[in-house]
Formats: C-alpha cells, sequence, structure tokens
C-alpha cells in the first residue's frame, strides 16, 4: 500500500539538523557575553534594591528609635566632643516618662533657641534631613544638645557663696564641667514653668543656652515636647564609645 512506502521513505529521510542535539546552555540568540552581560545587571539590581531597603530601614530606625547626631560645636565639652556621633535615643520618653534633671538631650530649638523661620525648598530640605537622620551630614540648624539643669516647677539660681548653681535651695554638684569654668559668669534667678526645661552646656563659656535667651520670647526655655531625645551613647569614634552622659544630678 502506498502508506507502508510513505512511511519507508520517511525512515530514510535525512534527518533535521536540529534533532538530536542538546540546546545551546545559552539560549536561543545569547552567547556567553550576554549571560555574564545578564548576570551582572542581575547583580545590580540586587545590590540596588538592597542598598534601597537598608536606606528604608534607617530611615525608620531613626525616625522612630535611635537617630545619630553629630556633635557641631564645643558647648557640651568635655562630655561630648566635636565630631562625635552621638546615638540619641528617641524611647527615652516616649511612653510618658519626662526628661529629668542632668539628662543630655537633643531637641528642637524652633521658637525657643531660634526664631521660626521659612525653610529651604522641599529637595534641599528632604536631602538634609536624611543625612542628618543618618548621622553623615550637619544636624539641622535648629537642632541643640544641651544638659536639663532644672525642669518645670524648680526654682534655679546662680549663683550661691561658693559659686555653685541651686535647684530648689540645694547646691548642685556638676562634675561634667569644663575644667576651669565656673558654673555660670552670668546670675540668674528663675522658675522654670511647667511643660519646659532650662538646659545649658557642658563648656559653660562656650556655650549659647538658656542664660542667652532669657529677655527673648520662652525666656529661653525649652518645651518638653520640642525635646527629640536623649543622648545616651557616643557612637563615633570607636575610642570614644561608651555612655554619652558623664553624670548627673538628681
Amino acid at each position: 500500500m502506498d502508506t507502508e512506502a510513505e512511511l519507508t521513505q520517511r525512515g530514510h529521510s535525512s534527518p533535521d539538523p536540529g534533532e538530536g542535539r542538546p540546546r545551546s546552555a545559552w539560549g536561543r540568540g545569547s552567547g556567553p557575553g550576554g549571560l555574564l552581560r545578564g548576570g551582572r545587571l542581575s547583580g545590580w539590581r540586587r545590590a540596588g534594591v538592597l542598598g534601597a531597603l537598608c536606606t528604608v530601614f534607617l530611615l525608620l530606625l531613626s525616625h522612630f528609635v535611635v537617630q545619630p547626631f553629630l556633635i557641631p560645636s564645643r558647648s557640651m565639652q568635655p562630655t561630648l566632643q566635636v565630631g562625635d556621633r552621638v546615638l540619641v535615643n528617641k524611647l527615652a520618653y516616649r511612653f510618658g516618662a519626662q526628661p529629668k534633671r542632668g539628662d543630655v538631650v537633643v531637641f528642637d530649638g524652633t521658637g525657643s533657641f531660634v526664631r521660626e523661620q521659612a525653610g529651604a525648598g522641599p529637595l534641599a530640605g528632604l536631602v538634609r534631613g536624611a543625612g542628618s537622620a543618618l548621622g553623615i551630614g550637619e544636624p539641622s540648624e535648629t537642632d541643640f544638645v544641651k544638659r536639663v539643669v532644672g525642669v518645670g516647677g524648680d526654682d534655679v539660681v546662680c549663683c550661691d557663696a561658693d559659686g555653685r548653681i541651686k535647684v530648689n535651695g540645694v547646691p548642685v554638684a556638676e562634675p561634667y564641667l569644663y575644667p576651669g569654668d565656673t558654673p555660670s559668669r552670668v546670675p540668674f534667678r528663675i522658675v522654670v514653668p511647667l511643660g519646659t526645661l532650662w538646659v545649658m552646656g557642658d563648656h559653660r563659656s562656650q556655650s549659647r543656652d538658656s542664660r542667652d535667651h532669657l529677655g527673648e520670647p520662652g525666656g529661653g526655655m525649652v518645651p518638653v515636647d520640642k525635646v527629640i531625645g536623649r543622648a545616651d551613647w557616643i557612637g563615633w569614634p570607636p575610642a570614644r564609645w561608651g555612655a554619652a552622659d558623664a553624670g548627673g544630678h538628681g
């Protein structure tokens, strides 16, 4: 029958050149160079995604938990040196706790230490804010680090016959003061309003603090709700790792 002849003829026909050969490991239209290029691009993508995720994680951590803060001046020597990066504990006052005398705090001085100002452009502000939050840029010009000397209701006087600050009639020991500094060359007596803080630098002769704003609106008092967090640790440089507070008072 013709059918048998056709089968016989097909069985003896020349094979398809592509049949029986293993397919190229590189795939159609590609070669070793193409695979390497693709792998390299894929690696860059993965690295980019990982970098973006790490940055977002650090920003969230900085916003809610702990924020690096670069010390820009000598106002807190010897406790904190210029160039130190302290880690600000943002949970310290998050759940009802209040700043205490002796705490080293970072706060937003807008409205107390600096006047309200029109900010920079949104993009510039975002970039600067991100750099500051990650501890790789200068802090905002409105952020300050000082030590709490008086809290709401305190009667703070400087100075007594021995040159010491007195809080509620009790002389304050200040072992953290810069060697050779006096507690204050400017005499003052203030009663700290409730909900605010009286703050001073440890290097009193180099610190612009609550004393410098006595005659201004707010009288140099820092609202508690402007406190960003407590400076608990020195994270950089490695030689200075440790607690940021050299000693407070109750």
